[in-house]
């Protein structure tokens, strides 16, 4: 909630609720705190409909979402209902917390959504965050099953470990897909097959918010808070994203419980 604003801001913005983003770029510290001081842009407003969790909830993993589902050569470069209308995402991790907005985000823009996981409980929390098709990728051939859902192959894949699932990418991937990868989770390394990315004319897109540029982080905080203001991001258990909370005096706890890999989105309550 906004305390004060500085000069040259609308000073009717004290009092707004908002969400936050990159509250710690630049800066010692973040959101962990009972008062942070972020440019005013980066304080978004969040509507009456959404609780503090919704709006604690969003930040980078949402933007990053958002990235990751504009950047294809025949994509759209803006999100909105109907924007990936006919298109196929497959969010690898869905029950991660990027995993999940990508989700969200694509299912909002009318995607048809495929998410793989390692496990029956990730299944259960990709299919409650509204992916259509989950895919233990552990079990069977999960590249046929993709394709019996993608026959021509997957439009996007919003990958969280590529050196780990580049193989399956690429088995499903269309000609011009693209994969937008945010996250090499479990370190493995990366070899690329030249030769079948150049047939497949696969684009690769590496992406962090931090130095994607301003008007990209504008226009995906636009798009985002539009998906907000439809209700197209809830979050708890029965949305596919457990939340983890610790009070203020425990901040050091809910990082090692993000470092310990907690499924789910940590929070930290502050009182005011």
């Amino acid at each position: 909630m906004i305390d004060a604003v500085g000069e040259g801001v609308d000073q009717s913005r004290v009092g707004q609720r908002v969400w936050l983003f990159m509250a710690a770029a630049g800066r010692p510290t973040g959101t962990a705190a009972e008062f942070t001081v972020v440019p005013a842009e980066q304080a978004v407003p969040l509507p009456d409909a959404a609780g503090f969790d919704v709006g604690a909830s969003l930040g980078v993993p949402a933007l990053t979402a958002h990235r990751a589902l504009t950047v294809a050569e025949d994509g759209p470069s803006r999100l909105r209902p109907g924007a990936l209308d006919g298109r196929v995402v497959l969010a690898a991790g869905g029950a991660g917390a990027v995993g999940h907005a990508v989700i969200q985000l694509a299912r909002w823009a009318g995607a048809t959504v495929v998410s793989t996981v390692s496990g029956p409980e990730k299944a259960r929390l990709a299919t409650a965050a509204g992916a259509h098709h989950v895919i233990n990728y552990r079990e069977g051939d999960p590249a046929a099953e993709i394709r019996k859902v993608a026959p021509d192959g997957v439009d996007i894949v919003a990958e969280v470990a590529l050196g780990a699932n580049l193989a399956l990418d690429l088995a499903v991937l269309r000609t011009r897909g693209t994969i937008s990868t945010y996250a090499n989770d479990g370190g493995k390394p990366v070899e690329l097959d030249v030769l079948r990315n150049m047939v497949l004319n696969a684009r690769f897109q590496f992406l962090v918010l931090y130095t994607a540029g301003p008007e990209v982080r504008a226009a995906a905080a636009e798009d985002v808070a539009a998906a907000v203001r439809d209700g197209a991001l809830p979050v708890g258990e029965e949305h596919g994203l457990p939340l983890v909370r610790f009070p203020l005096d425990r901040t050091a706890d809910a990082h090692r419980a993000v470092e310990g890999g907690a499924v789910g989105k940590v929070l930290v309550d502050v009182a005011w």
